[in-house]
């Protein structure tokens, strides 16, 4: 697991790649990844949206 506690401060092109990889290969949601990384689903939501990104729910990604 990549950790990303600290994706207030990463890269969001990097944070955007390690979220998708993680939620393809060993989350079956965006919740559950943010469970098990102790983040908040909604910042880190909010933070990629600042970069251009959103959540499709339906293929489990950002885009």
């Amino acid at each position: 697991m990549i950790p990303i506690k600290r994706f207030a401060t990463m890269d969001p092109y990097i944070l955007v790649s390690a979220v998708n990889m993680q939620l393809r290969d060993e989350f079956s949601s965006l919740e559950d990844l943010c469970a098990a990384q102790e983040i908040d689903v909604n910042a880190l939501k909010e933070r990629l949206k600042k970069s251009g990104f959103k959540y499709d729910q339906e293929q489990r990604q950002f885009k």
